[in-house]
């Protein structure tokens, strides 16, 4: 279909795979693995075979699925795994499966005798437009989000639309909601597009143009010193929102769940300091409702809340920074924001589902 170029990576779109042979020859590899969660290897490993005609010249590490398993607990069984297999900086690591495989295997492979190859082949439609691009790899310390890691491009990433026919809904709306994030942040007309698709029939179109949105952003600013700042739009108030469920709730929010509340929370902040007129906060507010399900931030969890964003990596100087919306296609770094108005975005989502 086609293909992107970031920096010495190649983002293939819909080639069942035909680069990965080619690729994995010309290296010479001493050894090949595939690094895969239960899951994956059930519904997508079989997809990976039959679009490379069978190939078993791999090594498969089997993790358990889940952003709890995304700690160096886990990375320390891999490296492990890794010298019983005798791998060494001639090997190449393919990560088949969504964000918590390709940050993690990114990470153990980066880090693995100071580093192999590897390879993303990202499942879920959350990994395609955004954990497998852009090179960032990392793993979570203590509940927060990707607290270690290294900015490391992936030798390709293979991007297809197949293995999306493995998730279900709630997986596939996970995914969604960094794809409308695209838009708020970068193109309103494709904002407007979003609108009147269908997130459970998505147009392979919609993917490979998210996908350029990023890749344009981080090509632009890959070590995230300035404008790659934008893609955290929702991240700051949702990456927290996603911990503490993560440990308080019998059903932990997916990651585009927990997005999307940020997104509303921070389309507050952006009308209140970014000038986002009210009516656009109303539309942002009333189209991601409309997707995902209602849920209640316990008050008695803000201070909590808080304190985990005092965490996030793109703090600086003890100061919270967002990234926030002037208008709807365009968005605004390094902006600094009271505690007090963080919480009163917090009630604001609140109030939207309030009887």
């Amino acid at each position: 279909m086609a293909s992107l170029e970031s920096f010495e990576s190649t983002i293939h779109f819909e080639t069942r795979l035909a680069p990965l042979m080619e690729l994995i020859e010309k290296g010479k590899y001493s050894k090949v693995f595939v690094f895969a969660d239960s899951n994956t290897s059930e519904k997508c490993l079989p997809v990976f075979r039959e679009m490379l005609d069978d190939f078993n010249g791999f090594d498969l590490i089997e993790t358990d699925p889940g952003e709890e398993n995304k700690n160096i607990d886990f990375c320390i069984g891999i490296w492990k795994t890794l010298l019983d297999f005798e791998a060494d900086r001639k090997s190449l690591m393919i990560n088949l499966g969504g964000g918590v495989i390709t940050d993690m295997g990114g990470f153990v492979a980066s880090t693995y005798k100071r580093g192999i190859d590897f390879v993303n082949i990202p499942t879920t439609l959350l990994s395609q437009v955004d954990a497998s691009v852009g090179g960032k790899t990392g793993i979570d310390v203590d509940n927060v989000k990707n607290m270690v890691g290294t900015f490391t491009l992936p030798k390709a990433v293979f991007i297809e639309h197949e293995f999306l026919n493995t998730l279900s809904e709630r997986e596939l709306l996970s995914g969604f909601a960094e794809v409308i994030k695209h838009g708020l942040i970068a193109d309103k007309d494709y904002y407007e597009t979003l609108k009147n698709s269908d997130f459970k029939q998505l147009d392979p179109a919609i993917v490979l143009h998210s996908v350029e949105i990023k890749n344009q952003v981080v090509t632009e600013d890959p070590k995230e010193q300035n404008l790659r700042k934008i893609l955290n739009f929702g991240h700051t108030i949702g990456h927290a929102v996603e911990s503490y469920a993560l440990n308080h709730d019998q059903k932990p929010l997916t990651h585009g769940e927990a997005i999307a509340i940020g997104m509303i929370c921070e389309a507050f902040l952006s009308q209140r300091y970014n000038h986002l007129e009210e009516a656009e906060l109303k539309d942002i507010t009333s189209y991601i409702t409309s997707l995902y399900p209602e849920y209640t931030i316990a008050p008695d969890s803000f201070e909590a809340l808080l304190k985990l964003m005092q965490s996030d990596k793109k703090n600086e100087h003890g100061q919270i920074l967002f990234s926030l919306l002037d208008h709807i296609g365009h968005c605004e770094y390094n902006c600094r924001v009271t505690e007090k108005d963080i919480l009163e975005s917090l009630v604001y989502y609140n109030s939207i589902y309030a009887v």
